[in-house]
């Protein structure tokens, strides 16, 4: 027997032999060496699938829901009726919408206002398209500012948007981006929908998940009919009334939408599909819900609106006199969103002591054309006119020609056209005799650098905005659109350049209006 010190002794019956065939027992077990790899790479690759799910749930803040289905109790049919109206009262929410999938998915970012209503977004996406850019809505209103080169990815929207390139717009109803605002419309409503026919089995229990650390049950059920678009639908009709929300009865069915709703009855994403079958999920952030901004054609910066003080009375009140004083007369510039889709931009003179208004205006998706529109004390005359290169190059604010040309084919009306007309003669009539109105105070703001304080009148039918600084000068003057709009005329004190129709005589010659 080998004692040598460098080896440890063996122990009876381990010759080498034996030491031979356990170590070939223990090889057969480990198998040969290119098995053992793939099975180390599959446990890698379960490993890592696993902890990727796990990452992707924690990351969503979500669980997979429960498979098992079942109709609501009575409890969640009322907590479900209610869910609306817990939104109209938690004012307004940030939101983040995807509508479509894949290459023709469209982003938008940003925040809804229940109360004004409002919503103003950044809209991005692979298939946002011409969407692309910040957006703001009424239910009856879209007015974007267009960015084809934006980034596809849509970030929150600046908190004070830009003042300039808003224009009016019509998106096809029912898809897309229209479609999309309907629903943010119609997530919020003043009174709850009947609960009774979704205890009655309009409604379905699908499972439980948890979002942003809180228990939600997701729930299935039609409480409204397609509504109408954003776009189109009348201020005075929104879409959320209680009649467009009242569930009609039926069993509920795969096609409705979700509802992820909390245990206080909030709302807390909403997933179905537009009228044209394009899928869209809302996620709603209330920790994130700035009071958003309007833009001009919205009516501008929220305020606090008061009753006029006796000082402001009666700075409206010398309105009138202050108009006459000097030369009596301004430049002005229009911008004038009508009807769903017209932005009318233009230029001119107006005279408050010849009681005269002269402009070049254009649509500013046709510049190629113009309207001259001219206002007296005998009425209203408008001619169309080509454009020659110096007015193409002017842009839309280009000033008409001079002299009033003649020969252009005048077209005469002794009452307002249309809302830009009827604009132009508050304008002029702001320096005669003021009706009886009701004003009230909307806001304190600035225009050329000079403090204003802005005015609303409501008179005749009327809503007028008057901006006056502290002596008393109009730097504004807005009209309140059936759209919902402002149209806005600015003015800025100057002479009157000779040329324009004097107060007494018509464009000539005239043609009869048609």
């Amino acid at each position: 027997m080998d004692t040598s010190p460098d080896q440890p002794p063996r122990p009876p019956g381990a010759g080498p032999g034996r030491r031979r065939a356990g170590h070939h027992r223990h090889a057969a077990a480990q198998g040969p060496p290119g098995r053992r790899r793939i099975t180390l790479v599959a446990l890698v690759v379960v490993a890592v699938t696993a902890a990727a799910t796990l990452v992707a749930g924690l990351l969503a803040g979500t669980q997979a829901p429960t498979a098992t289905t079942r109709a609501l109790t009575d409890e969640e049919a009322e907590r479900l009726a209610a869910v609306r109206v817990g939104t109209y009262r938690d004012v307004r929410a940030g939101v983040r919408v995807a509508v479509g999938t894949g290459a023709g998915r469209t982003d938008l970012v940003g925040w809804v206002d229940w109360s004004r209503p409002l919503a103003y977004l950044d809209v991005g996406g692979p298939g946002a398209g011409q969407d692309r850019g910040l957006v703001q809505a009424t239910p009856s209103a879209v007015v974007q500012r267009p960015d084809p080169a934006a980034i596809v990815t849509p970030a929150r929207p600046p908190l004070v948007p830009p003042g300039d390139r808003w224009r009016l717009r019509n998106p096809p109803p029912g898809r897309g981006l229209a479609g999309a605002l309907t629903v943010l419309f119609a997530l919020a409503a003043d009174r709850p929908a009947p609960a009774a026919p979704l205890r009655a089995g309009a409604g379905r229990w699908l499972g439980r998940e948890t979002l942003g650390g809180d228990p939600v049950d997701i729930l299935q059920a039609a409480l409204w009919p397609p509504p109408a678009s954003a776009a189109t639908a009348p201020t005075t009709t929104p879409v959320t009334t209680t009649s467009a929300a009242a569930p009609d009865g039926r069993p509920a069915d795969d096609a409705d939408p979700r509802w992820w709703v909390d245990r206080d009855a909030r709302l807390r994403r909403w997933s179905g599909r537009l009228t044209d079958g394009t899928p869209i999920t809302v996620d709603l952030d209330r920790v994130d819900r700035p009071t958003p901004w309007p833009v001009d054609a919205l009516g501008g910066r929220p305020g606090l609106p008061r009753a006029a003080t006796d000082e402001e009375t009666a700075r409206l009140g010398r309105l009138a006199t202050r108009l006459r004083a000097g030369t009596g007369s301004a430049a002005v510039t229009v911008s004038a969103p009508l009807g769903s889709a017209a932005n009318l931009r233009g230029g001119g003179w107006l005279s408050w002591s010849a009681g005269v208004a002269y402009l070049s205006v254009a649509e500013l998706d046709t510049l190629g054309r113009r309207t001259l529109r001219c206002r007296d004390r005998a009425g209203f005359a408008r001619a169309d006119v080509p454009v020659g290169p110096h007015t193409a190059a002017a842009g839309p604010s280009a000033t008409p020609p001079l002299p009033l040309p003649t020969g252009a084919g005048w077209r005469l009306a002794g009452q307002p056209v249309d809302e830009l007309d009827a604009l132009l003669d508050a304008a002029v009539r702001a320096a005669g005799p003021a009706p009886d109105a009701t004003t009230v105070h909307v806001r304190s703001d600035r225009r050329a650098g000079r403090p204003v304080d802005v005015f609303e009148v409501r008179r005749q039918g009327q809503r007028l905005r008057y901006w006056l600084d502290r002596s008393g000068f109009l730097h504004r003057l807005e009209l309140r659109t059936t759209g919902g709009l402002w149209a806005q005329l600015e003015l800025t004190p100057g002479p009157l350049p000779a040329g324009i129709v004097p107060a007494h005589r018509k464009p000539s010659p005239p043609t009869p209006r048609g």
